[in-house]
């Protein structure tokens, strides 16, 4: 009798996030929802809200380089997503760690600047993240600002302007980039991913809602736990969006704080 396969292990590299809609609590539940064991590496704490980010308290990169070492050695590892990096020391340890048990997929959603407009890491962070994780990444995946930030160019504003950033993005080195377009103005919510071998847009509706804490965050991860489950990445991509949509659109089932909310991770299963 065949015996059916392991559900499989993500891993998140990423902060924490108290209020449970963005960093290490969005990715985990993320996994969950799309059918990954979650595991997760800590690089940071927070003290955050849905109003905001009152401040940060970095992990040292030794320890992160413990907790690594210490979950590589004895768990496998199918696909894992990396968030926030803030630091060439930490990008190096989360490279080095990565480079000696590698997983077969590596997502890199590269959060360099929050819905206000304001960026979130140095000049040395920016660089860190293009220059040591970028390379390693099977996938990127940027909004609009993120990648003007990692190209230092204007962000685009239209879907011409999207499709001129491709070859720039390609040169960075990852394997794809899923440049995210929902700070267009537009009905619409359209995604570009651009591998080597074609660019393709992936289409969705725009949801009318405030409830968008964490949204790159959660798309990334369930792009990672489709993957981690052998889905292609266009197959990854597509199933992740869609579940994105369907997770807004149930958003208002859910009362958490009083600014801008978290997706509905479960909406499938509460």
């Amino acid at each position: 009798m065949t015996q059916p396969r392991p559900i499989p292990n993500a891993l998140t590299i990423a902060g924490s996030d108290p209020s449970g809609g963005a960093g290490i609590q969005a990715d985990l539940k993320a996994f969950s929802a799309l059918g990954a064991y979650g595991t997760s590496v800590i690089t940071a704490l927070t003290a955050q809200s849905t109003r905001g980010v009152a401040g940060v308290h970095p992990v040292p990169a030794d320890f992160i380089g413990l907790q690594l070492k210490t979950l590589l050695d004895d768990v496998h590892i199918d696909a894992v997503k990396i968030g926030m990096v803030a630091s060439r020391e930490v990008a190096e340890t989360i490279r080095a760690a990565l480079e000696r048990r590698r997983p077969h997929w590596t997502v890199l959603d590269p959060v360099m600047v929050a819905k206000s407009g304001d960026v979130l890491v140095d000049d040395a962070g920016i660089r860190a993240v293009r220059d040591v994780l970028v390379p390693l990444a099977d996938l990127i995946t940027p909004n609009l600002p993120e990648a003007a930030v990692l190209l230092d160019r204007p962000a685009p504003t239209d879907r011409a302007g999207m499709e001129a950033l491709a070859p720039a993005l390609r040169e960075l080195g990852a394997g794809a980039t899923l440049l995210k377009g929902g700070h267009l103005e537009s009905a619409e919510c359209p995604d570009l991913l651009i591998t080597a071998e074609a660019t393709t847009w992936v289409e969705a509706v725009r949801v009318d809602t405030a409830n968008l804490h964490g949204t790159g965050c959660s798309l990334s991860s369930a792009i990672t736990a489709r993957l981690a489950a052998g889905a292609t990445l266009p197959a990854a991509v597509a199933d992740a969006k869609r579940w994105l949509g369907e997770a807004l659109a149930a958003s208002q089932r859910l009362a958490v704080g009083r600014g801008h909310g978290p997706v509905h991770h479960f909406h499938a299963w509460w």
